[in-house]
């Protein structure tokens, strides 16, 4: 489970790159039920926060990098941005974003691993992070989809101090491979690596992707408001044996994410 207790390792923070930033806060406003928080006004608008029940939940703002595909970014947490910018070169990863002060609130880096997901950092400073989690509406997860699991295990060992428990999928659906921050029980697992051939990562071309699963109350009324506001979906919904009900989807730029309802514990 996620907890806003943020670990080294630990999912802590996620934002949104879009084209059309009014747009996606209305899409994902009427999906999930957030409220938008602007930072600026009419068509100047960048960006801002995603809050739920008053709490920020996600952040928002205007995709800038040129050839970028509109996409959710996962940050962890790390007790030294420097030093784990130092750990993905040497694992054979790629800085995209060098460690960079957010003001006050904290440091921050963005990285590509050696087949090219990107994900995040972030040395917290008086911003620890998102504020609510693992309740409807909220992050729940987070998932990579990878064509090659074992090199995936050892980069991210490496630089996030993860350790993984593998399962095998219902079905013949292959293998499943559970992550957990470095010094916790497994009951504090935050997420999955799934590999998939590169057909299948049409998204991406082929490149491995990370995304973040929301935790929803009813899963087909999510995925009915997802194609209700321009949204498509990708999978599902489907019943996941003591997962729960869930659907991959694409908001209307084509950022991918899931909606899950879990199973009744």
């Amino acid at each position: 489970m996620i907890t806003t207790d943020f670990v080294p390792g630990s999912p802590c923070w996620l934002d949104l790159g879009a084209p059309d930033v009014q747009a996606a806060a209305a899409f994902y406003g009427a999906v999930l039920g957030w409220d938008f928080e602007s930072m600026g006004d009419g068509e100047d608008m960048e960006g801002g926060m995603f809050r739920s029940d008053g709490k920020i939940v996600a952040g928002l703002g205007k995709l800038t990098e040129e050839g970028a595909r509109p996409a959710w970014m996962i940050y962890y947490c790390v007790a030294d941005a420097d030093a784990t910018t130092q750990a993905v070169q040497r694992a054979g990863g790629t800085v995209r974003v060098a460690p960079m002060d957010l003001d006050e609130w904290g440091r921050m880096a963005q990285y590509s691993d050696p087949l090219g997901g990107q994900f995040a950092v972030w040395q917290p400073g008086t911003n620890k992070g998102v504020e609510l989690v693992d309740v409807p509406g909220s992050l729940s997860w987070t998932e990579l989809y990878t064509t090659d699991t074992a090199s995936a295990k050892e980069f991210y060992g490496e630089v996030l101090g993860w350790r993984f428990s593998d399962m095998e999928l219902p079905g013949g659906g292959g293998t499943y491979s559970l992550i957990t921050p470095a010094g916790l029980p497994e009951e504090r697992m935050h997420g999955g690596l799934m590999e998939l051939p590169k057909e299948n990562l049409a998204l991406t071309g082929g490149r491995p992707y990370w995304h973040p699963v929301f935790a929803v109350a009813d899963c087909d009324a999510a995925v009915a408001k997802v194609t209700e506001n321009g949204g498509s979906v990708q999978m599902g919904p489907d019943d996941a044996e003591g997962v729960g009900r869930l659907a991959v989807c694409l908001d209307p730029s084509g950022a991918d994410f899931v909606v899950l309802a879990p199973a009744s514990s």
